[in-house]
């Protein structure tokens, strides 16, 4: 038989029979790798761009901007709103203009859309990875054909820049999509487990398996990353998800989930797979204690964390909690203060300093302390603040380095713990203010903040200020540097820097935190192989990376027999029920 496995004839020729099977199994190889492309390629989908998110888009002015401007002035109601139910007031933070006002939902829509996802889980759940990766693929289709308009929209709604929408944003979003195409399955899939010598005709596996519907209450600073994060998330482990955004982002979030439910259909899927809660945050509480939920998620502040956790203890469902935080970063001897300039700024500055991992405190040697001022200072004053959706009537698009802040809700606490640090000893080297924009008067901006001189006991050096301030704390030994990073009640990130990386990573270890970057900042999440969250106040529980992703599901352990028609678990005489007698046992 060996001859019909050679191209050519025993007796001289071509072999034809070995040419057919070789063409036969080539074109079964060719259209089986056809046919599953088909099935995982990208399925396009059409979602309009919104008008607000245009250049020089035009709108009321609201004085003095808040949720509930509304309130205050009717006419920014709907033309058919319903007497009695609660609105939100959207707008851009950067110039005050109104937006959209929409309605908030109260209990009864919070159930309806709970109802909704639990019989989407029904048919989801029996989804196959390759369809749940097929729609993730989609999503991220969609965001790298749109990814400037989507920019515009964050922009639109956060009063943030171009360059943080795109960093923060986008490239976070990417970057997680791709993590969970390649390697989410994996991660998933069923995992062998060891067995002892006892159960060596055993074999175990442990199988991680949809828990049902989940919620995600996410925070305003990043409102497409945070609310498609969760999403994208979920819907690989089986899940259906009801989302909760801040009523400060109401518009855009509204805007990407639908986005995503438009995705789910043109796939063929039942849309209320996913669904959008927006409610102000006593109604969330319907969210939070209702027995449908399985698992929550929520990414926001120590005091509303520690409520949604004393929620979720109504039905004992399961919570990862990411909260403040106080990151430090410490800077050891001898560091090449201009080497790493460029990433301080961005460290701080970045969406405003409205970033969880945001650097909050400089530890810097105390030779070193008064040079990185100066190399500060001479960058921070030159920081320009506006709108980076106004354009002068030439065209041209003003250059921006800072947005605006979400609001101006705490512009009067920051300045107070700007002025005890100033009594207590530090020095405001620049900032320390709200600033009022020439052009943008309604926008919420504060000035760039620099604080030399400051000590871990300052109050500014313990509370998370989440604003574009810059604090240094000067530090005689690398033991004190250490010492002052932690003594901080929050752990969420932390990066240490250095011209030697072995000593970064040594002190790295010992900081008490979820997180670290050597001579980076905020890289580990970037990465998206690694699980995301801290310790002490800054939560607990981790989203993203095998550990996050493994947290959506149920882990069902199972045991069988190795070889069941060999030898199977059988119980001695002398020790079967009921047992004979004491002496025999």
């Amino acid at each position: 038989m060996w001859e019909y496995l050679s191209p050519v004839h025993p007796e001289g020729g071509i072999n034809l029979p070995f040419l057919f099977t070789t063409s036969f199994a080539i074109g079964i190889v060719v259209v089986w790798r056809r046919y599953v492309d088909m099935q995982s390629r990208a399925v396009p989908f059409t979602w309009p761009a919104p008008e607000p998110s245009f250049l020089n888009w035009t709108s009321v002015n609201i004085r003095s901007p808040a949720l509930t401007s509304h309130s205050v002035d009717p006419s920014l109601l709907p033309p058919n709103h319903i007497q009695g139910k609660k609105y939100i007031t959207c707008f851009d933070p950067s110039n005050g203009l109104h937006i959209a006002t929409i309605p908030a939902d109260a209990e009864i829509d919070i159930n309806i859309k709970i109802d909704a996802a639990k019989h989407a889980f029904e048919s989801w759940k029996t989804s196959s990875f390759q369809a749940r990766k097929r729609v993730i693929r989609s999503l991220l289709a969609w965001i790298v054909r749109e990814r400037e308009m989507l920019a515009r929209v964050c922009c639109r709604d956060t009063g943030k820049t171009m360059i943080d929408a795109a960093l923060g944003e986008i490239l976070t979003t990417c970057s997680k999509m791709e993590w969970l195409l390649a390697q989410g399955e994996a991660a998933l899939r069923p995992s062998k487990r060891t067995t002892p010598m006892l159960l060596i005709h055993k074999t175990a596996k442990v199988y991680y398996e949809p828990m049902g519907v989940v919620a995600a209450i996410v925070s305003w600073n990043y409102p497409l990353h945070n609310v498609l994060s969760p999403i994208i998330a979920s819907l690989l482990a089986g899940n259906t998800i009801v989302v909760k955004c801040s009523e400060y982002v109401a518009w855009s979030s509204t805007y990407f989930v639908g986005a995503v439910r438009e995705c789910l259909t043109a796939c063929g899927w039942d849309p209320d797979v996913v669904q959008l809660v927006v409610c102000y945050p006593e109604e969330a509480e319907a969210l939070t204690t209702s027995p449908d939920i399985k698992h929550i998620t929520f990414i926001g502040s120590e005091t509303v964390g520690k409520k949604v956790a004393q929620a979720a203890t109504v039905n004992l469902t399961p919570v990862v909690l990411e909260l403040g935080g106080k990151d430090p970063a410490i800077i050891l001897p001898n560091t090449n203060l201009e080497q790493y300039a460029s990433l301080w700024m961005r460290g701080v500055f970045q969406a405003n300093g409205q970033n969880c991992i945001g650097i909050e405190r400089f530890i810097v040697p105390v030779e070193l302390h008064d040079r990185f001022l100066d190399i500060m200072e001479s960058r921070i004053r030159k920081l320009r603040s506006g709108s980076v959706l106004t354009s002068s009537e030439e065209g041209y698009v003003s250059v921006v380095d800072n947005g605006s802040m979400i609001s101006n809700a705490r512009f009067e606490e920051l300045e107070r713990l700007i002025k005890a640090a100033e009594r207590d000893g530090a020095e405001i080297v620049c900032g320390g203010e709200r600033w009022q924009h020439a052009y943008h008067e309604d926008g919420a901006y504060f000035e760039p903040t620099l604080i030399g001189h400051a000590n871990e006991n300052m109050e500014i050096a313990q509370t998370e200020v989440f604003a574009p301030i810059m604090l240094v704390i000067p530090y005689d030994t690398i033991d004190e540097a250490i010492s002052i990073a932690n003594g901080s009640r929050y752990g969420l990130g932390a990066s240490v820097w250095g011209p030697d990386q072995r000593e970064c990573v040594s002190v790295g270890r010992l900081l008490e935190c979820g997180m670290v970057s050597v001579n980076d900042f905020g890289v580990f999440y970037l990465n998206q192989d690694l699980p995301f969250g801290g310790v002490k106040a800054s939560g607990y529980g981790r989203f993203g990376g095998p550990e996050g992703l493994r947290g959506l599901t149920n882990p069902k352990a199972v045991v069988e027999d190795r070889f069941p028609w060999l030898v199977q678990t059988s119980i001695p005489k002398t020790l079967d029920y009921p047992v004979r007698s004491l002496v025999q046992s």
